[in-house]
């Protein structure tokens, strides 16, 4: 997943996301100790994206970035 996709997604949606990654890779691993992964480069991609979406969160709840989903989320609630 590209940065600026990820900053148009709200912090509900990235943690959804991470949570389905987070699975997935215990997946990878589980099928990798069993000799019947198909896609070894899988697991690289899919801890990259986990480490960039814990980034974003991260960063959100500091408020070094401000996430273009949650500023939809706030006008469409303010309206």
């Amino acid at each position: 997943m590209k940065q600026h996709e990820l900053k148009e997604l709200s912090l509900n949606e990235i943690q959804f996301r991470l949570e389905d990654l987070e699975d997935e890779m215990s997946n990878l691993r589980y099928q990798k100790a069993l000799g019947q992964l198909n896609n070894p480069l899988r697991i690289r991609i899919v801890r990259r994206e986990r480490a960039q979406m814990k980034t974003v969160i991260h960063e959100s709840e500091s408020g070094l970035r401000k996430l273009t989903g949650e500023k939809e989320k706030v006008q469409e609630n303010g309206k």
